[in-house]
């Protein structure tokens, strides 16, 4: 005779509101106050809008300003693309800082939220900026690529080999996406509008270190050695607080600025 098995099928459990009954928690309710303006449309002034919504878990800025451009309001305008921390478009000020929308999460702020675009780029409307336009002049300005040694390389032969500890310290600090935040929270750009800001100095400092590179100190003197480049940076260091990559800027704004110094002197 069979003896028939019987499963027991494990319910997930509610969420708890603490009382011990097994009640639903009450999710929390946001206030998402965001700085709206438009530079295109001449009758639009700049003026702060509130957004209601209720907390998700695991929710990021990212999809709390999704959500609430599709349910409450389809003009609001912000940029996104990889929705990883790694292409840098969903950058603005939140609540003073400027960082990567996509990489906070709401539970790590209070309930009372304000977004502002970030400072310093031309402003496309509301929390969208242009800092692809910014970030082109600076590396054209810079000549900010690599400049190889052999004018005709051979593309068939295979790439001569790299020590790996030189090569962990290039992708440290290639892993810079240009995001803008450091150039945002800088005093330096404020003052200087030619300043190139840390980013700028990273990648000098980037293709330094690059043995395949042909430019010499002398020749990153002309393009960094002024008050524009790394010796008008007043180390406030803010551009080190906000690096979202947490990329050592302050660290390579020092080694430069010795080295540009020591060219200079030659």
């Amino acid at each position: 005779m069979n003896t028939a098995t019987v499963k027991t099928v494990a319910m997930p459990a509610s969420r708890s509101n603490g009382n011990g009954n097994g009640a639903a928690a009450p999710r929390r309710q946001l206030s998402i106050s965001v700085l709206r303006y438009n530079p295109q449309d001449p009758a639009s002034v700049p003026h702060m809008q509130t957004y209601p919504l209720e907390e998700a878990d695991g929710m990021t800025l990212f999809i709390a300003l999704n959500e609430v451009r599709e349910k409450q309001d389809p003009s609001l305008q912000f940029d996104f693309v990889c929705r990883a921390g790694i292409c840098g478009s969903c950058a603005m000020v939140i609540n003073g800082r400027p960082t990567l929308a996509c990489r906070t999460l709401t539970k790590n702020l209070g309930p009372d939220i304000t977004l502002a675009p970030l400072p310093f780029f031309e402003l496309i409307g509301d929390l969208s900026v242009d800092t692809g336009k910014w970030m082109r002049g600076m590396s054209e300005r810079l000549r900010g690529w690599l400049h190889m040694k052999d004018p005709n390389p051979d593309l068939r032969r295979i790439e001569e080999r790299m020590d790996p500890d030189l090569a962990d310290r290039i992708y440290e600090l290639d892993r810079c996406i240009e995001c803008g935040c450091c150039v945002a929270a800088c005093g330096t750009a404020r003052m200087r509008k030619d300043f190139v800001g840390a980013v700028g100095l990273n990648r000098i400092a980037r293709f330094r270190l690059d043995p395949r590179d042909a430019g010499s100190d002398a020749d990153y003197y002309e393009v960094i050695g002024d008050d524009d480049g790394v010796f008008g940076c007043m180390s406030l260091l803010a551009c080190h607080d906000v690096c979202p990559k947490n990329l050592s800027l302050s660290t390579q704004i020092a080694f430069m600025r010795r080295k540009m110094a020591s060219a200079g002197w030659k």
